[in-house]
């Protein structure tokens, strides 16, 4: 009898299909079904076959209702948000899904996915026959959206293909990986759930034991039996191992309910499921009709064509899978980013996976081609050509550029900012009247709901049923209580220090300097975004946010330069609308908020006062953004009733406008997108959603998108121009562009050329666009970015 390696694939379906559909935009069908999730999960599968090489595939599901764990403990997973309907509907046809891929499926009642695996890994260790007299020496591997599974890791013939982050980057745990990374073997991972917890399946674990702690005991003393024997029978042992008294303490009183939560998180082996390995592989039990039935139904353009080519079973075998496996990187990828983002405004930023699905092939030799024919057929020619690929060398070389940050202004703001933490803590604490972690929205849910009972009306809960303690609803309770506004306080310091001031030095080059990524498809809008960190999301209006700010700084010999467009988006909304009113405003120069509020509050100009020009402000900005009455009305601070006078007042002043937007939304509701001056789209798949929600958000964003995305294309070509107009000028080597933040420029120029680069700049963003509204870019120079000062050229 002749042996034969096989390997077996079992998919942890449940936790694939969660992650899948919170890592992907909203897909939907052509009838309008949610589908995020069974795209992910077959784009999941399909990499696991190309990663794996499998020759049998199976997935386990759970099903609905309680489990022999919520049996023995009512609140097990009770704290886990309520799973929301568009999940829930994909979650039963998945097994559809999975079994026109060929895959077989295992479930039973009163058990979870995980049992079946548990289950599935026993069987097959204890019945290895084949068909055909051969035996098998079957490798299985596990692939999963979550660690659970982990504790059913056998050396290299049972291993976990899992999820380190979205759906490509994936990492496979061999025994001796599971041991690196928690300092114990696989089996023993009940035991440190057992005495740590799990808060994602409340499970309770001994209370004042945390993650190092378990970790030590476990490592030091193996079971939980047998550290609680220890415990009660050899108490200098562990006091030898340097565990202090309190934990031995806490390990006595607690035997109970460390072993029982050692129960729930024991995967068991021994559901009620008849498993057998199969005669045929999985290739040979696909059917290619279900499956371009399948992906027909769901829209799922381009899987058909690699659900074939996975059953080819193209590629060898690889025996030890490589991690992060994923389509090659064509040389000219970051065109066809740009290309398949222009044709798919959902598609930001994609990976080379959408800009297949994006074009509707499979093959990466043919994406350029098709995508050119769809550009074509979209008439974005212009915005390609003219403003996004000349971006493409100017936004690289502010990239390996960067900006100079100053190390000692973030460890002196680090400083300061943790001891203002810890004191706000502190204060927060005395007003709850106890201690509690005020970064658990759970905790800080029973202080203020609880404990303080504060309640006012309209507040929000989260999905999952639970009082809401947003920022947003946050504000709703400011003046019940003085903690609401320590807790706002607090929350602004922690997320300035972990997002900036202790996280950017980490990211500096050996210059001190950080470069940021800026993505040039990185919103729908048309809008740049940066990341590694987002410097777009610096708060500005804040002393605390401008803080950071003066910690990037000019080099030696140099100035920042800062250019930066005036009402941008006004102004675009005066021109595309061609509204006489608002045009005449801003030819005539004056302070559009002021000549706004004098029009609508029917003053004379000299008789504006601040608190008219404040609402006008709103109003103007409210307008642009598709802001609705009601969202006046709390911008406004005001009743709803002056809120619908203030919106019907401005549309009577301006009528043009009010026309111009009506027709972008009807005309959105008919073609499903929208075009700026330059004809770039933002598509709007749900304008017509039968659910109001959904489809009210669309219809808020359409009305902006083309104000927005004109606007993004407009400082688009304005760096493009001021690149162009440097080098005219032979100034090109005496600034050098740094970030584009919003609707603002910043350069680093040499100190006796600021003023003449200056000019050029402005000059070029003035002039960059043929729009018929006057645009104008203010300019301020200095030593750091939140120390500029006005220069008047």
């Amino acid at each position: 009898m002749k042996k034969e390696t096989k390997t077996l694939l079992l998919l942890d379906s449940h936790a694939i299909l969660h992650r899948a559909y919170h890592a992907l935009p909203d897909f939907r069908s052509e009838n309008g079904e949610p589908t995020g999730a069974l795209y992910g999960f077959v784009a999941f599968v399909l990499k696991a076959i190309k990663d794996l090489k499998p020759d049998y595939v199976a997935a386990c599901f759970d099903l609905p209702g309680p489990t022999f764990r919520h049996e023995e403990y009512k609140e097990y997973k009770a704290t886990r948000a309520k799973t929301e309907d568009d999940l829930i509907s994909q979650l039963k046809v998945a097994r559809g899904v999975a079994e026109a891929l060929g895959i077989p499926v295992y479930e039973h009642p009163g058990f979870e996915a995980d049992d079946m695996l548990g289950t599935i890994v026993k069987k097959v260790a204890e019945e290895r026959p084949l068909s055909g007299g051969l035996t098998s020496a079957c490798k299985i591997i596990i692939a999963s959206g979550d660690m659970d599974t982990l504790q059913l890791v056998k050396d290299d013939d049972v291993v976990v293909y899992t999820l380190k982050k979205g759906l490509n980057d994936t990492v496979i745990y061999n025994e001796k990986a599971v041991e690196e990374r928690f300092g114990f073997k696989p089996k023993l991972l009940p035991d440190y759930k057992g005495l740590r917890g799990d808060a994602s399946d409340n499970i309770i674990g001994v209370k004042g034991i945390g993650e190092k702690t378990a970790e030590e005991l476990i490592q030091k003393f193996g079971t939980i039996e047998n550290i609680m024997k220890k415990a009660k029978t050899h108490h200098d042992e562990l006091l030898e191992a340097g565990i202090k008294e309190r934990i031995i303490g806490l390990l006595k009183t607690n035997e109970d309910e460390a072993l029982f939560s050692k129960m729930l998180a024991t995967i068991r082996d021994d559901a009620p499921i008849d498993f057998k390995l199969p005669e045929k592989t999985w290739r040979e039990g696909v059917d290619i009709e279900k499956v371009e039935a399948m992906c027909k139904q769901y829209s799922f353009r381009t899987l058909a064509g690699r659900i074939r080519e996975a059953v080819a079973g193209t590629g060898d075998r690889v025996n030890s899978p490589t991690p992060n496996s994923q389509l090659p990187t064509p040389p000219n990828f970051k065109k066809l980013q740009i290309m398949a983002w222009l044709v798919d405004s959902s598609a930001t930023d994609p990976e080379i996976e959408k800009v297949l699905e994006v074009a509707g092939v499979s093959d990466v030799g043919e994406v350029e081609a098709v995508l050119m024919k769809k550009i074509h057929e979209a008439k974005l020619e212009k915005v390609l050509n003219d403003i996004e690929l000349p971006l493409v060398p100017i936004i690289d070389a502010a990239e390996k550029c960067g900006i100079l940050v100053s190390k000692k202004k973030l460890a002196d703001l680090s400083e300061e900012y943790h001891i203002h933490t810890a004191r706000l803590e502190k204060q927060i604490h005395d007003l709850a009247g106890k201690e509690f972690n005020i970064s658990s929205p759970k905790q800080m849910g029973e202080v203020l709901f609880d404990t303080l009972k504060l309640e006012v009306k309209g507040l929000k809960k989260t999905a999952g049923g639970a009082r809401s303690t947003k920022e947003s609803e946050l504000d709703k309770l400011k003046d019940l209580h003085p903690i609401i506004n320590k807790i706002l306080e607090y929350r602004e310091y922690k997320k300035l220090l972990s997002t900036y001031i202790d996280a950017i030095p980490k990211l500096l080059d050996k210059e001190g300097r950080l470069h940021t990524t800026l993505v040039q498809a990185g919103t729908t809008t048309g809008r740049m975004s940066s990341n590694n960190p987002n410097l777009q999301n610096i708060p500005i209006k804040t002393e605390l946010g401008r803080a950071i700010r003066e910690a990037f700084i000019a080099p030696k010999g140099t100035e920042l330069l800062a250019l930066d467009y005036s009402q941008i988006e006004l102004r675009v909304a005066a021109a595309l609308s061609g509204d006489e009113k608002l045009l005449k405003i801003f030819k005539e120069g004056g302070d559009v908020h002021a000549s706004v509020a004098s029009l609508v509050f029917g003053v004379p100009p000299d008789k504006v006062d601040h608190e008219m020009r404040r609402k006008a402000k709103v109003i103007n900005f409210g307008i642009i953004y598709g802001m609705g009455v009601n969202a006046l009305k709390t911008n406004l601070g005001t009743t709803r009733e002056e809120a619908q006078q203030f919106h019907d007042a401005y549309f009577e002043q301006f009528k043009q406008l009010g026309e111009y937007l009506d027709n972008i939304l009807a005309e959105t509701k008919h073609t499903k997108y929208t075009t700026t001056l330059y004809g770039r789209r933002r598509y709007f798949k749900n304008i017509n959603s039968r659910m109001p929600q959904l489809r009210a958000m669309e219809e808020r964003m359409a009305g902006n998108a083309p104000l927005q995305g004109t606007a993004a294309d407009i400082i688009k070509l304005a760096m493009i121009k001021a690149e162009h107009e440097l080098k005219k000028a032979h100034l090109h080597d005496d600034a050098k562009l740094l970030l584009q933040v919003h609707d603002e420029l910043i350069y680093e120029v040499k100190k006796e050329k600021v003023e003449e680069v200056a000019k050029v700049i402005k000059q070029a963003m003035e002039t960059a666009s043929d729009i018929k509204c006057p645009i104008i870019a203010n300019v301020s120079k200095g030593p750091s970015w939140g120390e500029m000062k006005k220069l008047n050229i």
